[in-house]
């Protein structure tokens, strides 16, 4: 088994090896301190799993889960976050990710959850599952950032991180026009004024990541 474990805390990427050896001693394991290199090893080599942190010094969010995804397609990913929310492994789900772990159950969760997509499944823990049912069920309330696209949403955490507009677009590989007209659009559907109202919405709702380098 071959995988990329996309992490820049020496400490955690210690920890994560240490699992995986227990189960499987055999793993070939690369390693990326940064989305660039992440970028590269997974168009040069072949993974059967990558883990990959949403924050990095190059990224935070979902867009590093993003812009693997578009990659290399086939690339099976398995999130290992700081944030627990269910609105945010939604997210990370719908842009390309096969599984969603907090990374405090790492210790607990992460071989189930590197077995169960090396299997062709999805992974998401038990008080994730639950919250998704209750949102399916009715029992707990939308939120209006669930009508957002998966593209109008990764605008929405991009401003409220204090990217500007042109590096946004850059990212994202569209016209800063057409970023404009996504934040008019998120603004909208939001019922917000501001770049500094999102950043807010964000924080209210857990949908940052409070010790990324660019959080207000």
């Amino acid at each position: 088994m071959k995988l990329l474990l996309v992490e820049d805390h020496p400490i955690f990427r210690f920890g994560v090896r240490q699992l995986i050896a227990q189960r499987w001693p055999e793993a070939a394991i690369d390693e990326a301190g940064t989305r660039a290199d992440a970028l590269a090893a997974a168009r040069h080599h072949s993974f059967d799993l990558a883990l990959v942190d949403l924050n990095l010094p190059d990224s935070e969010g979902i867009e590093v889960v993003s812009q693997l995804h578009r990659a290399v397609p086939t690339l099976r990913m398995l999130v290992l976050s700081l944030n627990a929310e269910a609105a945010y492994a939604q997210r990370a789900l719908q842009t390309g990710a096969s599984g969603y772990l907090a990374k405090d159950r790492a210790a607990d969760e992460l071989i189930a959850a590197i077995e169960r997509i090396i299997a062709g499944g999805r992974y998401i823990t038990a008080s994730l599952a639950e919250q998704f049912a209750d949102l399916v069920s009715g029992e707990r309330k939308g939120t209006a950032h669930d009508e957002l696209s998966a593209q109008e949403y990764r605008v929405l955490i991009q401003l409220a991180e204090g990217h500007r507009i042109a590096d946004i677009a850059t990212a994202m590989h569209l016209s800063p026009k057409t970023v404009t007209t996504y934040r008019s659009r998120i603004l909208e559907k939001l019922a917000l004024a501001s770049n500094a109202e999102l950043a807010r919405y964000c924080l209210t709702h857990h949908l940052l990541d409070p010790t990324a380098p660019n959080s207000p």
